[in-house]
């Protein structure tokens, strides 16, 4: 199979995402209302009707991302005739998409997921005081000069490269003093650009420690099944299916990199030529392009979408 399904991170969330999926679908519907469930409380409300600033924090952004993948992934299997098992090679997700992922491919439950998420959400804003951490882009750097900037910004401080997410965009993140640094140092070094983000966190670097300690303790609870198929790891850049693998990178993830150029990469390397961008935005599909030559990427987040979901797997089918 020459397929991947794709699952997106924070920073793709928008009021008002998965709604027409909802009004038009009862599966889709059905996803939402269990993970209102799982939380006891009306995050749909929040996802569709805002405000903004609420469905931003990252306790409310990461359930309802994965939300609103899970009920376009509901979709596409009960209208579009859509099975992971059959139609696709590898699940991946973007950092907390990978749970996306998982739960797409029968590794976790959505309510489990859901409530994962939750936490983690919680974790990673508690781990690191507001205003001590930063994280910034890296416009037009490659990934190994981007690595050399954040070890020379450190100085004794935390500074890493957080995200590899490729054609040249590198994410670092650390202490609030170290990242602005790197800033001033990727501009000497040819970065086109290079900008703090709107984040509440530094995400994806040993501050977030605290966090990875309160998700190993919550993962050892859940069950994790074999995913259907593979799921290409972040941290790992590689597939794995042993639940604890899974159970296991999932921790590491919270302070290592998300490694999706590789991962990409990988996938593409394997005969990957088509990649199905599942729930909110498009951030993943426009990546593929700049990561694979001749892949393409294909993102559904919309009824309207669903029909090029399925010209996407014949194309697949085909190549």
């Amino acid at each position: 199979m020459t397929a991947a399904f794709t699952f997106p991170g924070q920073g793709s969330q928008a009021v008002g995402m998965g709604k027409a999926l909802a009004e038009a679908f009862p599966a889709a519907k059905a996803v939402f209302d269990e993970v209102d469930s799982a939380l006891n409380e009306k995050l749909t409300g929040i996802i569709w009707d805002g405000p903004a600033e609420t469905l931003q924090l990252t306790e409310n952004a990461q359930p309802a991302l994965m939300a609103v993948s899970l009920a376009t992934m509901r979709v596409l299997q009960t209208e579009a005739g859509i099975s992971l098992a059959r139609d696709a090679a590898f699940v991946a997700g973007h950092s907390l998409g990978e749970y996306s992922a998982l739960a797409a491919a029968g590794s976790l439950s959505v309510t489990d997921a859901a409530r994962l998420l939750r936490t983690r959400g919680l974790a990673m804003q508690k781990a690191v005081p507001v205003g001590v951490g930063a994280m910034a882009a890296l416009l037009g750097l490659d990934y190994e000069t981007a690595v050399a900037v954040a070890e020379e910004a450190a100085q004794g401080e935390v500074c890493h490269a957080a995200n590899d997410n490729g054609g040249g965009q590198v994410v670092v993140s650390g202490n609030k003093a170290a990242v602005e640094r790197a800033l001033e140092i990727a501009k000497t070094k040819g970065a086109k650009r290079a900008m703090l983000l709107p984040v509440s966190a530094p995400f994806h670097c040993s501050l977030m420690q605290p966090a990875a300690d309160v998700m190993a303790e919550a993962l050892a609870k859940v069950t994790i099944n074999k995913p259907v198929v593979p799921l290409v790891s972040n941290v790992l850049a590689a597939p794995i299916g042993d639940p604890d693998e899974i159970r296991r990178r999932l921790v590491e993830q919270v302070t290592g990199t998300v490694r999706w150029r590789e991962c990409v990469s990988y996938m593409a390397g394997q005969g990957v030529t088509r990649f199905l961008e599942v729930g909110s935005g498009k951030v993943l599909s426009g990546l593929v392009k700049r990561i694979a030559e001749g892949a393409v990427g294909v993102a559904i987040g919309g009824p309207n979408d669903i029909a090029a979901a399925k010209d996407a797997l014949a194309a697949a089918r085909s190549a």
